[in-house]
């Protein structure tokens, strides 16, 4: 046979083929158009989870459902909207429902593989169509399908919608479903709270998590800071952001990965302890898997972020694996938990640091000294022996103190002594005022019963074991002039109906005197002012509190107070005989170094835009002259 025969025969034969295929076609996607209808677009979300809120009604998580969060496209920032069409699809508003020219360069590249790789080419709305309703399969029949749903998309949605739908589906990696939840993985943050730079990395990444997460691999780094550059160049050329906003566009640094979920990161231990918390109050599992609730807590949101922000920065750098912080603060008089930092990710340890965990307090507890003191007639001016080290007699044996760094002070006012945390002075102190009352005057502050405390010396010097919320509270109630508050997390629980099932109600007692009180402050505001807690002095405003270092440095503590919020920060290890020494490259860890900074990098967030308020002034309990004190024989010898 001639080739010129051959040729008629082939171009017969692919014509005949053309043409069945072309009515094979035609009839296979007429019959999946009237076949595939839209599947209920939020169909994924329990309608009967629970939901648990901040205080201003915003959602931080849910119970008894994905890792998602749902958010309307008008709460999700324009430059976040931006960043996705910058990176994905740039003609999203002005497009057809699937890009034409894209499919055929996407098909053509699939001839060459000689296989369906699913390659390019997707508009929005098929990646909407894609993720939202089919499976991840490479076939004709899913990608007709995909097709289909995308044309009858735009023909029942307005655009907004499905870019909504879109943001919120979409998977970004480290089991996170949509903007919101990418947000808090990759930045900690809500994603109205992202910067420019931050959401360009969130929509860098969006396009393929394995490839793109810094945390898997160097390489997906490189890559990732060059899409974020293209990113951010998009959305210049689109002119979505100036050019001065482009060139501050750095690229930022994002988050350690953290085990996925919806307890992963620092959130799961707040998620927890609402649990825990719905749990004594009477609620049980399986109304909070599916009985539709929605759980206002007392956390505000900026003070929140700011907790979890001032511990990310100034968390400790090489530190050791089961370094722990924990932080909670505290509204003086309501007993409303604020903020709640219990650790780094929940998934990875369940025991949340914060109101849990114990550690020795250290010099945390020397106010209960100095208020026993106080209400004992002792005077802030009276005269005191700091010399070091010291012996005394604890129960007819020898107890031997000595300073930080056995510094030795002379004779010192009990003002001067509090503000460098003398502990050769505070031992004879709570002697002297009587140790059963230093130990009365931290239970009515807020220290409970299942805290041990023996009424014997070394009480003033934190060797008891308190949780940090325990610490917060009571120096809540020094903020608030004398009022102990019970604690609390959730405000209330509404039904499914909008019923509420339950309202918290604030519980408080007087139980020390306006005048002990304003003396204490005054004293404790010395430490701030020049004393061991001397960096949180940046933060602004008056702030009164007490740095804490416990023996054998395996502790560091510092807890203080304004006159609108209290917090206690806490770094300790698992253990009582590990030692913090060594930690960022401190030989010793006390509270004047990273938990004052913590502190105080928390107070600027949680307090910005709140009024400056000021303490009461001093009512120098004891009069105002040098009062020289002896110590009634309980001092046995100077060393």
């Amino acid at each position: 046979m001639d080739r010129t025969v051959l040729r008629r025969r082939l171009f017969r034969t692919t014509i005949f083929l053309g043409g069945f295929g072309f009515i094979a076609g035609s009839t296979l996607f007429a019959f999946a158009w009237f076949s595939v209808s839209i599947p209920d677009p939020n169909a994924y979300v329990n309608s009967q989870a629970t939901i648990i809120q901040y205080s201003n009604g915003e959602e931080i998580g849910r119970i008894g459902t994905q890792n998602r969060q749902i958010l309307p496209i008008a709460q999700i920032p324009i430059n976040m909207r931006n960043a996705v069409l910058a990176a994905e699809d740039r003609k999203f508003y002005s497009n057809q429902a699937f890009s034409v020219t894209g499919i055929a360069r996407a098909l053509i590249n699939n001839l060459k593989s000689g296989s369906l790789n699913g390659e390019g080419g997707s508009t929005i709305t098929q990646q909407y169509a894609k993720t939202a309703f089919l499976t991840s399969s490479r076939t004709i029949e899913r990608k007709i399908k995909e097709l289909i749903i995308a044309m009858k998309l735009e023909n029942a949605l307005s655009k907004d919608q499905i870019f909504e739908n879109y943001l919120n589906t979409i998977y970004f990696g480290r089991g996170s479903y949509g903007v919101q939840t990418a947000s808090q993985q990759y930045f900690n943050r809500n994603v109205d709270q992202l910067t420019l730079s931050q959401t360009a990395v969130i929509a860098s990444i969006l396009r393929s998590p394995g490839y793109y997460d810094p945390s898997l691999s160097e390489e997906n780094g490189v890559r990732l800071k060059n899409r974020f550059q293209y990113v951010i160049d998009g959305m210049l050329n689109e002119g979505w952001i100036t050019q001065e906003q482009a060139d501050k566009a750095e690229f930022p640094t994002v988050v350690p990965r953290v085990t996925s979920g919806t307890l992963s990161g620092p959130k799961g231990h707040v998620i927890s302890q609402v649990q825990r918390d719905l749990g004594r109050l009477g609620f049980t599992e399986e109304q909070l898997l599916e009985g539709g609730l929605v759980i206002r807590t007392t956390l505000v949101q900026k003070a929140q972020q700011s907790a979890v922000d001032a511990v990310t920065k100034f968390y400790p750098k090489n530190a050791p694996e089961n370094l722990r912080i924990g932080l909670v603060a505290i509204r003086p008089g309501t007993g409303e938990i604020v903020a709640l930092y219990g650790g780094r990710d929940y998934l990875e340890r369940q025991l949340n640091d914060a109101t849990q965990s114990i550690a020795l307090a250290g010099s945390t507890f020397k106010p209960f000294a100095l208020i026993a003191a106080l209400e004992a007639g002792i005077p802030l001016t009276s005269m005191w022996n700091g010399d070091s080290p010291q012996t005394f007699d604890d129960l007819g044996k020898p107890y031997i103190v000595s300073n930080y760094g056995n510094e030795g002070w002379g004779q010192l006012d009990l003002l001067t002594a509090t503000q460098h945390s003398v502990n050769t002075i505070f031992v004879p102190l709570g002697m002297k005022a009587g140790m059963d009352k230093v130990v009365d005057a931290a239970r009515r502050a807020g220290i409970p019963e299942n805290v041990a405390m023996i009424p014997t010396p070394s009480v003033v010097l934190g060797v008891a074991s308190p949780r940090v919320i325990d610490v917060a509270n009571a120096y809540a109630t020094f903020a608030a002039q004398g009022v102990y508050a019970k604690p609390f997390l959730v405000a209330s629980v509404t039904g499914p109906n909008k019923g509420v099932l339950y309202e918290a109600t604030p519980q408080t007692q007087e139980v020390f005197s306006k005048d002990v009180m304003a003396d204490l402050t005054y004293a404790l505001k010395s430490v701030v002012n020049g004393g061991t807690g001397a960096a949180a002095l940046s933060l602004g405003r008056p702030a009164a509190g007490k740095t804490g270092t416990s023996q054998s440095n395996a502790s560091a503590w510092f807890a203080a107070y304004t006159p609108q919020l209290s917090a206690s920060v806490a770094l300790f290890r698992d253990s009582a005989s590990e030692s913090l020494n060594g930690i960022g490259g401190l030989t010793s860890v006390t509270g004047g170094t990273f938990p004052a900074r913590i502190w105080t990098a928390f107070m600027k967030g949680a307090l910005k835009g709140e009024p400056v308020m000021t303490f009461p002034a001093p009512s120098n309990i004891g009069g105002l002259e040098p009062i020289e004190m002896t110590t009634g024989g309980v001092q046995t010898r100077k060393d």
